[in-house]
């Protein structure tokens, strides 16, 4: 099929092995069981890091619809390796995974980006991106037959964020999903990593994606996929999906034991 995107980081951020890596989602999901399941869902924060390290806590997102029945799964990513203005949505057929190719859903890109001057088809932040990638496996074993919308963010900009938000509102039904993946900040010690968190998790328990925009601007807390998580609240608030509930929040210290440099995860969603 043309238009294939290949596994970017398969053997890396995941299993390469389909049997391997459907286990191991299997077992996250298992391991990240929540007590309160949530009606009419239609967006989750979930973070891209190897699944060793934030697996389970995207896990508990992923748990969080009570019914998952979704058709189309909106996933907007931040772009990690490379730069460009505007907004781009894979231009190919699929994404590909070791469990199986995802097509596209054309019809939904082709309202997204109708008459947008930011928001086009293209290879930009595809090529070797993790941030979509690593959200797919999760979706492959939770859902039967899905499509996708897959978002890198080249420019995490306000008036970029709220244009994509304003143009996704329209196209969301009660079988859509938007995930927005992201991680927090990085690479600070676990006590200023919790400062900096706990203003994203504050603001997204608020339902305030305008503070967290300008929380993110000002520098007071960080998130590489913030656009996506601002981005994925106002679509949701725009259709009156207006409760938030954080899921988990955790850091990499957890599993490697290193508190001096840590990443910080968090889950959430909104219904």
């Amino acid at each position: 099929m043309k238009g294939i995107r290949e596994p970017a980081v398969a053997g890396m951020f995941y299993p390469e092995s389909p049997s391997k890596l459907k286990d191991q989602v299997i077992t996250l999901l298992d391991e990240a069981r929540l007590e309160k399941q949530f009606s009419n869902v239609v967006g989750i924060v979930s973070p891209h890091a190897g699944y060793v390290y934030s697996g389970k806590t995207a896990a508990f997102g992923f748990n969080s619809p009570l019914k998952k029945d979704y058709e189309t799964v909106i996933i907007i990513s931040p772009s990690h390796r490379e730069y460009f203005r505007g907004i781009s949505i894979y231009d190919g057929a699929a994404y590909r995974t070791p469990l199986g190719d995802v097509p596209l859903n054309n019809e939904v890109i082709d309202k997204i980006i109708s008459d947008s001057k930011i928001i086009f088809r293209g290879i930009q932040g595809h090529r070797a991106e993790h941030a979509v990638e690593v959200q797919i496996p999760f979706l492959q074993v939770i859902l039967k037959d899905f499509s996708i919308v897959p978002i890198v963010l080249g420019d995490q900009s306000r008036n970029f964020v709220y244009e994509l938000a304003d143009r996704i509102a329209p196209v969301v039904d009660d079988k859509t999903l938007i995930v927005a993946s992201s991680d927090l900040s990085h690479f600070y010690s676990r006590s200023m990593a919790d400062k900096l968190d706990s203003i994203v998790e504050k603001n997204i328990a608020n339902n305030d994606y305008e503070k967290l925009q300008s929380d993110l601007e000002t520098g007071r807390c960080e998130a590489c996929g913030g656009g996506a998580i601002v981005a994925m609240m106002r679509a949701a608030n725009l259709i009156n999906k207006n409760k938030t509930e954080v899921l988990a929040r955790t850091d990499s210290g957890d599993v490697t034991g290193d508190f001096s440099e840590v990443v910080g995860y968090l889950s959430a969603v909104m219904y």
